[in-house]
């Protein structure tokens, strides 16, 4: 299958394409370069030929030929949705929706978007479905749920979107990043030695491993098509809703010394459990192979490796919202996010 994967330079892309190159599949890559300069480490040995191309200028020329299109550059987490709402919306709403429709014109057959479980917001009781009430609290989950509206409409015999409603991920990228929770809370316990809990850790998230949304994606792929025609599918595992309070333990536990507190019940209370039943009886061949405290391990294990420092923790190359200000403060980049020169 030839494939198109928007966002190869990105935290996610980049795990992707080598998974499904390994696959057998012909991969390019799309992406406009903003964070190039975050490498953490040398990753796999296996990268596609990447268009460096704003999303925002692709033409159905550049996606003739392509089988399927995997969309996963967008702007992406909420403070960054914040920062430029109008510019997120025009990227992430306006943008992904063009591309869908651009595929379909070139007779893309598989159309696979990255979107996000934080489309439900605050949720209280049962475990939210794929048919849960959604509630977007920010720009970048609003979104998301405007891309899933407007693209299923193009779904036809020759055109099957697909929406992966992943959940927060986690784990181990050569362009790696530290501001994710489980990520963060490892490169804390790594550089400062402890794990200081502004709150009482009692909220609920579910997590899921980068390389098991790469499973996700490449299940979908060769999935039949009456299985991912127009379907949302939660990505993630039911076990793995964890109350933030265990994460921080998981983490804790495998950095040897580092000392965990907690707060007060208050701060950040958005708190939500999700039902990942769905991807487990329909996409066949999908399971998780990860849990928190793997990833935990995985991620102690590359630190070790590369003696990560605390400049480069803190740093923008692997924190979004830092290296888009930087972009802007520097006028690498214009106000739309265009490139300048």
């Amino acid at each position: 299958m030839k494939v198109l994967v928007t966002g190869t330079e990105g935290y996610l892309g980049c795990v992707l394409a080598p998974e499904l190159m390994r696959d057998g599949h012909e991969v390019t890559g799309l992406d406009t370069g903003y964070y190039k300069q975050g490498w953490l480490y040398r990753g796999g040995d296996r990268t596609p030929y990447t268009l460096n191309k704003d999303l925002r200028h692709l033409t159905a020329d550049d996606l003739e030929g392509f089988d399927a299109v995997v969309h996963m550059a967008e702007l992406s987490n909420d403070p960054l949705g914040q920062l430029a709402p109008d510019v997120t919306f025009k990227v992430n709403h306006v943008g992904s929706v063009r591309l869908a429709t651009l595929a379909k014109e070139a007779g893309v057959s598989r159309f696979v978007y990255m979107s996000s479980c934080s489309v439900y917001g605050v949720a209280e009781g049962d475990d939210v479905t794929e048919t849960s009430p959604v509630d977007p609290q920010t720009a970048y989950a609003q979104c998301k749920v405007l891309v899933e509206r407007d693209v299923a409409p193009l779904a036809a015999d020759g055109f099957s979107p697909t929406f992966m409603r992943n959940a927060t991920a986690y784990g181990a990228s050569p362009r790696m990043r530290f501001d994710i929770v489980l990520n963060n809370l490892a490169g804390v316990a790594w550089t400062a030695g402890e794990i200081a809990m502004t709150s009482d850790g009692t909220p609920w998230r579910p997590l899921v491993h980068a390389l098991d949304i790469a499973k996700a994606i490449r299940c979908a792929l060769v999935a039949p098509r009456a299985a991912i025609h127009n379907q949302i599918f939660n990505v993630g595992d039911t076990a793995q809703n964890y109350q933030v309070k265990e994460i921080a333990d998981a983490v804790a536990s495998v950095f040897p010394g580092c000392q965990l507190t907690f707060g007060d019940a208050g701060g950040d209370n958005r708190s939500y459990r999700v039902s990942f039943d769905k991807i487990h009886s329909q996409l066949p061949g999908f399971a998780c192979e990860w849990d928190a405290l793997r990833g935990a391990r995985q991620l102690f294990d590359i630190f070790t490796s590369i003696q990560l420092d605390s400049e480069t923790f803190t740093g923008r190359g692997h924190t979004r919202l830092k290296q888009l200000q930087h972009l802007i403060a520097t006028r690498q980049v214009d106000a739309e996010l265009f490139w300048t020169y």
